[in-house]
Formats: structure tokens, C-alpha cells, sequence
């Protein structure tokens, strides 16, 4: 039963899904709008539950592999001189950081999925029988599922529940990345410069030899073109162009200069419900929990393991199967998207609340309520189901 499925976008989400619902029998295609999957990013987690799936897809000695090995945060002033530092193994010693862009190619891999590339959804038909697919490129297809798994401004969630502003809840700030000059950056540390409202870093992997510049920004919802790379750079070179402290000018310039620079705001996607009739959503066009959170990998391989193996485990019964993935999935979104102080630490408002984030970093604090945390997420956790397809 239902066994065409469509997965729209080709990133973690949408590959993983691909992989298990492969697995479980099923005849998944995907479609991305990028003719090539994306080689960049940033630096991603791999914790809690999706080391799970990580490990049941055979695939988690090549993530420790590929490990960032980055370790930790590293606040200066503008001369340079450390002014507190925050060892992220502390925090968290069991997950894993892997660039994006490395586990999207591992994935890839894990996925024999057909991918149809420099193509997207343009309409959606739905019946009893089915839906009706009609692409911006290839012919007008036929499948019994479509799933969403295309990102913030997800196309899906658009022609099938409505506009972006009715689900995404603007967090007050934008952000970017790209590449940048490694000498710029202390090797295997973050390092973040702030002024009022700003923030500039750079990222620098052990295991990399490109490092990546970023820009973070204060700001009130904008009203500009989400895919039009030139305006992003535009309204980054706004906010930072006049700042001479720190290294801010350089790691700007080879930021402008990366073709693969990029832009968005700090958001989240909020929705009563993921999915609708034959439609349904993952990742972050479902529930993105904004960057700040350090949870979109996270959420998106379990999600997309919970999506696959419930549809498995319902027969393809897309209803029953809906209904108990976001069963499954809404205590952990909720939780994952309660962001708390996460923006204020890394981009202060004021003088004041810079020198205030330092002080408070440089105590034990975080350490032990970190440590609490992951006591309380480990106590709350469902255990992670083994999904066998119903027969």
C-alpha cells in the first residue's frame, strides 16, 4: 500500500527518509531544486537518538571519522585576546560534530534512491487514489505519497497547508556563513567577536583545512528574495561593512567572495499539524528549531527513521502511519526548540550583556547545567523503536 512515495528536497531529511523507506520495501524518488547536492555548510550534531539511527544505518564510524573535531567556543575582544572560552566535549562528550556537507555525501551514498536534480514540485493534486505531481521540468508523475523534506521555505508545505508566514515565527535575527581564510581562526575553536546587536566568528575544523566565516545580526523581520544570493551578501555587507575591530573586514571579504555564501533568517517553523491528506512533512519544513538550537540534524535523521519505520509499520496505511509519527515526534521538537538563552549568549544586545556573557561562561554553571539536562532528556526519551514492515 502506498508504496510511490515523492521526497521533496535532498538534504538530511529528505536522504535518510530515501534510505529507510527503501529499506522497508517502499519506492521512494527525490527531487531537489539545486542541480547538485550541496558540498557546504556548517558544522552539524549528531546527538541523543540520531547517533541511534546513525548506528542502525551502519554509517557511524565514517561520521567519528569525518568528525569536525572543533572544541569549543572562543569569545575576543578586539584585540584578539580571549576573553572566555567554552569547551563544547564538556557540555556534550557523546555527540558528534560532522560538516554538513560530509554527511549529506554519506548519506548519499547510503541512498539508492532515483534523485532528480535541478527539478521542483510546481503543483500538487491530491485524491483518493493518489496525487498528481506536476514538476517545473520533468513530465507530470504519479505517486501515492508526497513528503516535504525541502527546508524552511519548504515548497511542499506551501501548496499543501499555505503560505510560509501562517507557520514561520521570525526569531529577531539573521545569520550567515562561508568560506573563509583558516589563518584567520584558531585551529579547532570557534572564535566570536561581538558588538551590540552583531556577532562575526569563524570556524575553524581540526579535521578541515577550509574554515568558515560567520555573521549573525539583530534585526526585525526583512522583506527580500530568500533565493537571490546577491541581495543576501548585499544586506550582510549593510549590517558589518562599517566594522573595522577584530578581523571582521577580512572574514567579510572572503565571505563575499564564496559562491556557495549563505543566508537566512533565525526562525522557526510552528504547525498544529505535519501533515495533509497524502502530504506530509519533515525536518525543518515541519518544525525547523532555527540554528540557535545546534538541533536541526538531530531532528531531522530521527524524524525522518520515525516517518519511514511508521509508515512500515502501518503497511503504508498513510493515516495511521501520520498520526503516530507526530505522536512520536512532538515531545522532542517541543523540547528541542525551547532555544532559551542561546541567542543572547552569542549575540548580545548591549555592552553590558557582553561583558555579562563572560563572566557567566567562564563559571561552572553551564557545565553542570548541562550535565543536568542531558540527565532529564535521557530520563524523558521514548526509546527508539526497531521498525519491522507489517506483513
Amino acid at each position: 500500500m502506498n508504496e510511490r512515495i515523492l521526497i521533496s528536497g535532498a538534504s538530511i531529511a529528505g536522504l535518510t527518509l530515501a534510505h529507510w523507506l527503501a529499506r522497508h520495501g517502499f519506492q521512494p524518488t527525490v527531487v531537489e531544486r539545486a542541480p547538485a547536492l550541496r558540498a557546504d555548510g556548517n558544522g552539524v550534531d549528531v546527538r541523543g537518538q540520531a547517533g541511534e539511527v546513525v548506528e542502525r544505518m551502519g554509517i557511524m564510524p565514517r561520521v567519528r571519522a569525518l568528525a569536525a573535531d572543533v572544541r569549543g567556543i572562543k569569545f575576543v575582544d578586539a584585540a584578539d585576546r580571549p576573553a572566555a572560552r567554552v569547551d563544547m566535549r564538556d557540555l556534550d562528550p557523546v555527540s558528534v560534530e560532522i560538516m554538513r556537507g560530509d554527511l549529506v555525501a554519506l548519506l548519499r551514498e547510503m541512498t539508492a534512491a532515483e534523485i532528480l536534480l535541478g527539478d521542483s514540485i510546481q503543483g500538487l493534486e491530491q485524491d483518493d487514489d493518489g496525487v498528481t505531481v506536476t514538476f517545473e521540468k520533468a513530465p507530470a508523475d504519479r505517486f501515492d505519497l508526497v513528503v516535504g523534506a525541502d527546508g524552511l521555505h519548504s515548497q511542499v508545505r506551501r501548496l499543501a497547508f499555505g503560505p510560509e508566514e501562517e507557520f514561520v515565527r521570525h526569531k529577531d535575527h539573521y545569520f550567515a556563513f562561508a568560506n573563509a581564510d583558516a589563518a584567520l581562526g584558531e585551529d579547532r575553536w570557534v572564535t566570536m567577536f561581538n558588538t551590540p546587536g552583531r556577532m562575526a566568528g569563524i570556524y575553524r575544523s581540526g579535521n578541515h583545512a577550509q574554515a568558515k566565516a560567520y555573521f549573525a545580526f539583530r534585526s526585525a523581520p526583512l522583506d527580500y528574495d530568500h533565493r537571490d544570493p546577491s541581495v543576501h551578501k548585499r544586506l550582510v555587507s549593510d549590517v558589518f561593512g562599517d566594522q573595522t575591530s577584530w578581523r571582521t573586514r577580512e572574514l567579510l571579504d572572503s565571505a563575499l567572495a564564496d559562491p556557495g555564501f549563505y543566508f537566512d533568517a533565525c526562525a522557526q517553523v510552528q504547525m498544529t499539524s505535519w501533515s495533509a491528506g497524502r502530504v506530509v512533512l519533515v525536518g525543518d519544513a515541519a518544525w525547523c528549531p532555527s540554528p540557535a538550537s545546534g538541533a536541526g540534524a538531530e531532528l531531522a535523521l530521527v524524524g525522518a527513521y520515525r516517518l519511514a519505520g511508521e509508515l512500515a509499520a502501518a503497511g503504508g496505511d498513510h493515516q495511521l502511519a501520520f498520526t503516530r509519527y507526530a505522536a512520536a515526534l512532538r515531545p522532542l521538537v517541543a523540547a528541542r526548540q525551547r532555544i532559551g538563552l542561546n541567542l543572547r549568549l552569542m549575540v548580545p544586545g548591549t555592552e553590558v550583556g557582553r561583558r555579562v556573557r563572560n563572566i557567566l561562561v567562564r563559571l561552572p554553571l553551564m557545565k553542570a547545567a548541562s550535565a543536568v539536562e542531558r540527565r532529564v532528556q535521557a530520563w524523558n526519551a521514548r526509546p527508539l523503536p526497531e521498525y519491522a514492515p507489517a506483513r
